[in-house]
């Protein structure tokens, strides 16, 4: 049981770290035009960007189906990456980005710091311009308790 839930934990902690490295140097990099239509105002409920969410379920996915017969570390490292996506989805997408609305502004801190933190990563709609690149791993400037 215990190793199950590091498993999880690593699957978990490995999307962030790899999330925060894609998202600066790939996303905003070489594949900056499939990401370009997360930094632009469109009315559309979907955008190319979203590709990225089905590549990385997908990991979580082939994980699970390998690890399943056994229980063992790929099984609980995808539910781990889908624990991962399951919140990125209702941080990133509704919380912050509003796709639905099933929250108001964020009143506890932790929130309001990811909330900043992702505000000030979209005040450019330039490759080179934006700042905080993580989800969970934000930059303290962001949780001061004073409000920004």
């Amino acid at each position: 049981m215990l190793l199950s839930i590091i498993y999880i934990g690593l699957g978990f902690a490995a999307m962030e770290f790899s999330g925060w490295f894609i998202h600066k140097y790939v996303m905003h990099g070489p594949l900056w035009m499939i990401h370009k239509t997360h930094h632009q105002h469109s009315k559309s409920f979907f955008e190319l960007n979203d590709l990225f969410s089905l590549f990385f379920g997908s990991i979580a996915v082939i994980l699970i189906f390998l690890g399943v017969e056994t229980l063992d570390y790929r099984f609980w490292m995808g539910i781990g990456i889908s624990l991962y996506g399951a919140l990125y989805f209702v941080l990133h997408d509704v919380l912050v980005h509003r796709r639905l609305t099933w929250f108001g502004k964020p009143k506890h801190p932790v929130l309001k710091g990811i909330y900043k933190a992702h505000q000030a990563h979209h005040k450019t709609n330039q490759k080179n311009d934006a700042v905080s690149f993580g989800l969970f791993l934000v930059p303290k400037e962001f949780f001061n308790k004073e409000e920004q």
